[in-house]
């Protein structure tokens, strides 16, 4: 079944690889490390289409490793804004600067999962796509097919031990990379996690879960939890054309962002703390936000002709508010004032 499976779906990858501005043609040398690393750490748990734009613009300004490593931190959390996770952008620049300390990537996957940040899943892709190396990468959509073609039961995440044991199985030793991207695009095109289209896909006759009649069952997923609903209010503080603010904590939730100043959500969220200024303030509604761990109502207060806070901060112009790197949450926040 093992040759049967890479060959075929191999075939398969040479007349259907998705064109992507981070990989090679099929059959072609293989892409940058560079490149396939940044791809690779922008795809975590976001998608393709939101990447596009994010690995465009970084590439255009940090265009290979050393350019990266040599950028302020600061940068390239703004330029990340909007993407989330953004211990990955934190990461991203520890990782640049190994690299470049040491001339280059290197070239195992055993030696990559030494570079700060590079977890197995992220050292496996690159050590396959980058360098040619057999290596069993296991993304998502890689779960998703593995499970059906082998018909693994067990539910998520225990049963990722078993799909890793099936996906090392079928993973060839020669185009390795190809084979784990052609793995990914069957994951995201045609055995999808909602209505698989089973009539187009190359492995549709090995299949145990088409077989047995209903591979969308598969994987089986432990049931959801659900998120806790923490309440927070943030600040807006306003004078002469700008808005003041803040950089939070390295560490924890949206570390190292420019952000509004709020009263500490992350914690309980009660939304108790005291304001920064005295006097008074108006509402501009609520901003709603989900976590992977939580959801959030953030409260708007806003202050205008205001006196500068006391402790560190910047007056940011409104009119060049977009550049400031806000995350999702307080861009969402400086958009529901400036509607109001």
């Amino acid at each position: 079944m093992a040759a049967t499976v890479s060959e075929t779906l191999l075939a398969w990858y040479d007349r259907h690889a998705r064109d992507l501005p981070w990989r090679a043609r099929p059959g072609a040398a293989p892409p940058d490390p560079y490149r396939v690393w940044l791809s690779e750490v922008m795809l975590q748990q976001t998608t393709v289409a939101a990447v596009k734009p994010y690995f465009a613009a970084f590439t255009a300004r940090w265009p290979d490793v050393e350019a990266l490593a040599a950028a302020p931190e600061d940068d390239v959390m703004a330029a990340w804004a909007g993407l989330g996770y953004y211990s990955r952008a934190r990461n991203l620049v520890k990782c640049a600067r190994a690299v470049a300390g040491r001339g280059g990537f290197p070239a195992t996957e055993a030696d990559l999962r030494e570079l700060p940040g590079l977890g197995a899943y992220t050292a496996a892709a690159v050590a396959a796509i980058a360098f040619g190396q057999r290596a069993v990468v296991v993304d998502a959509n890689v779960e998703r097919v593995v499970a059906r073609l082998f018909a693994i039961e067990d539910p998520l995440p225990g049963a990722r031990k078993a799909i890793r044991s099936a996906a090392d199985s079928i993973t060839p030793d020669r185009r390795a990379g190809d084979f784990a991207q052609a793995m990914m695009d069957l994951g995201a095109t045609v055995c999808t996690a909602r209505d698989p289209r089973c009539l187009l896909c190359p492995l549709a006759q090995a299949c145990a879960a088409r077989a047995a009649g209903d591979p969308a069952r598969l994987p089986v997923k432990a049931p959801r939890k659900a998120k806790p609903l923490r309440r927070g209010r943030a600040w807006w503080i306003e004078r002469d054309g700008a808005v003041w603010l803040v950089r939070r904590a390295g560490t924890g939730m949206l570390g190292g962002m420019r952000a509004l100043p709020d009263d500490g959500w992350s914690g309980q969220g009660d939304g108790t703390a005291d304001p920064p200024l005295a006097g008074a303030w108006e509402s501009a509604g609520v901003v709603r936000h989900v976590f992977t761990h939580a959801a959030l109502e953030l409260s708007v207060l806003v202050q205008r002709d205001a006196p500068q806070p006391a402790g560190p901060g910047e007056w940011w112009p409104l009119d060049r508010i977009e550049e400031a790197g806000l995350p999702t949450l307080f861009a969402n926040a400086a958009r529901l004032v400036r509607a109001a």
